[in-house]
Parts: C-alpha cells; sequence; structure tokens
C-alpha cells in the first residue's frame, strides 16, 4: 500500500511487514536500514498507544490493531491519489511530470516499449521511466510509491484483485507455444496437444519465478506434472537447450527468441494462456499521467500479434 509521505510513510512500511513477515524483509522493499524499520514502527506504535507487531516463528505478524490502521490507511491512500488527480486536471498545460512503469520481462520488451513511444510522441513534457521486474517485486515498488503503473503476470503470489490498495485490470490473455528441437519428433506439427508432452524433459526458469509458476500450472491442467531436467531464466539459454535437444520449453506467444538458436514454435491445441494485468495505486488511475500511460498501454494490446 502506498501512502503518502503527507499522510504518514510509516503506513507503507507497516504495510510491507504485512506482506513479507519480516521487519528486513519490509526495508529492504522500502529501501531502508532493518533498524530504521523497526525504529519507526516502534515510535508509531508508542504514538497510538498501541501493539502493532507481534512475534510468530522467526518472523512477526500483525496484530488486529495494525490491521485496523491499514485499513483506514488504504482509504486516506486512496484518498490522496484521488486529490492528486484533481489538483493535476485543474492546472492548465500538457501532460507532465513524470511516469514510472515496472513489467516483466516479456511486456518490458515487447509492450511497454511501444507505449513509452506513443507517450513521447503525444506528450514531450513527460519523463518516462521503465523498470523490469518480476510481479511480486514490482507490486512491492508499486505499493513503495518507486512505480506508478506496473505490467504483470497474473501469478499467486501477487496480491488478490480485491485488495483494496491497488486498482488492477486485464491487458491481455497471451497464448503459449511449445518450443521444441529440429530433431524433435514433433517439429513438423502444425499443433500439439501438451498431454503429447507428459513424458518429455523439461526447461524451466527458476523455482519462484512467474515462468516456473506458469508452466507447472499449465502442465497441471493438462493432467501432468512437467519432469524439470533443466533450470534457464533467460530466453536464450533455454532456446540453446532446446536446440540440441536437452528438452522442451513453454514459450509466450509474445517473447522474443534469439535468432542463433535452430528451434520449432509449435501452437498448442486449446492453448493454455497467462493473464497479463495492469496495476495502479488505489485512486491514482485519475490522474492524468498514469490515465495517459493506461490508454497507450490499451493501444499498444490493441495491436499484439496474441492470435486470440
Amino acid at each position: 500500500m502506498y501512502i503518502s509521505y503527507m499522510i504518514d510513510r510509516r503506513l507503507r512500511v507497516l504495510r510491507a511487514i504485512e506482506r513479507h513477515g519480516t521487519v528486513t524483509a519490509a526495508a529492504r522493499v522500502c529501501r531502508m536500514t532493518p533498524s530504521a524499520a523497526s525504529h519507526q514502527m516502534q515510535a508509531l506504535a508508542r504514538e497510538l498507544d498501541v501493539v502493532l507487531l507481534e512475534p510468530e516463528g522467526r518472523g512477526v505478524r500483525l496484530t488486529p490493531a495494525a490491521r485496523i490502521l491499514l485499513a483506514h490507511g488504504e482509504v486516506l491512500g486512496a484518498q490522496w491519489e484521488r486529490a492528486r488527480a484533481d489538483l493535476a486536471a485543474h492546472r492548465a498545460g500538457d501532460v507532465g511530470g513524470e511516469l514510472r512503469f515496472c513489467g516483466f520481462s516479456t511486456a518490458a520488451a515487447a509492450v511497454v516499449p511501444p507505449a513509452l513511444q506513443r507517450l513521447r510522441s503525444a506528450h514531450p513534457a513527460l519523463r518516462l521511466h521503465l523498470r523490469e521486474a518480476e510481479p511480486a517485486l514490482a507490486f512491492d515498488l508499486l505499493a513503495a510509491g518507486h512505480s506508478d503503473i506496473v505490467v504483470v503476470v497474473a501469478t499467486p503470489d501477487i496480491p488478490p484483485a480485491s485488495e483494496a490498495a491497488f486498482d488492477q485490470s486485464p491487458l491481455y490473455d497471451e497464448p503459449l507455444d511449445i518450443l521444441v528441437g529440429p530433431e524433435h519428433p514433433l517439429a513438423g506439427r502444425d499443433g500439439v496437444a501438451l498431454s503429447d508432452l507428459a513424458a518429455e524433459p523439461w526447461i524451466c526458469g527458476s523455482p519462484g519465478s512467474a515462468y516456473h509458476q506458469l508452466v507447472v500450472l499449465a502442465c497441471a491442467g493438462a493432467g501432468f506434472a512437467p519432469d524439470i531436467a533443466h533450470y534457464a531464466d533467460e530466453w536464450d539459454t533455454g532456446a540453446a537447450l532446446v536446440a540440441r535437444g536437452f528438452g522442451v520449453a513453454m514459450v509466450p506467444r509474445l517473447a522474443g527468441l534469439p535468432p542463433g538458436h535452430a528451434t520449432r514454435r509449435i501452437p498448442v491445441g486449446a492453448a493454455p494462456a497467462r493473464r497479463v494485468i495492469t496495476a495502479v495505486r488505489a485512486g491514482s488511475g485519475e490522474q492524468p499521467t498514469v490515465a495517459a500511460g493506461l490508454d497507450a498501454l490499451r493501444q499498444v494490446r490493441a495491436s499484439l500479434p496474441l492470435g486470440v
């Protein structure tokens, strides 16, 4: 949850503790030392005369009082974002200032840059920034006020759509293809069922990554658990292994593959897909800069070669 410094910046530390379970992890997200984060929580608890944190195993958990505080903080934070939107609309002139995007790998390469190009042409005074990050980190950056718009895959480790601190919206559903080597028995096929690959060795992203979750969930939906033989987080590494017959891989439709590897990309019948969403801090979507950014993403979405 993002709370402006004009309200109380300590609330974003408290929200980070809720999400990550330890003061140390929350401090890392909020870009401060653990001792500073701990001191802020102690000071806030003294000022409010309540207990905010309780020990739980190796971490901490929020007390009921802390959850009441955060619930009010979400309302205040969303209202502050709407106030900023009203003030921005009151000012005359072109959309300006700063707009910070955060996206996972494929979106950061294939979706956000064209949106930035549109924004640069339409609003020359707007300063644009992009940071590539996994979905969970992207939400941390959004909550901490270090990003304004995130474009992420909907994975189990992001906040639920019902969380009041964020406004989330579907952007597109991206089909998944299968990548095989040139000598693979399926290389000449125009399509394949995911269940046909149940006995294959798989090449997948590292455990905990959005790509790893994507592959495991898609295979589970087809009735099997993938036999993961190799972990590769870069498309170049994965494609090199696939091209030499070390396994098969699942590739999102928009993922650009390096040209130096002889691989075959095959559409999957009843194609599994991953949902890509946008998220902003609650209430901030009405700000002219954020609204322009979301509109640019929607325009780019209309031109994506998704085949769906």
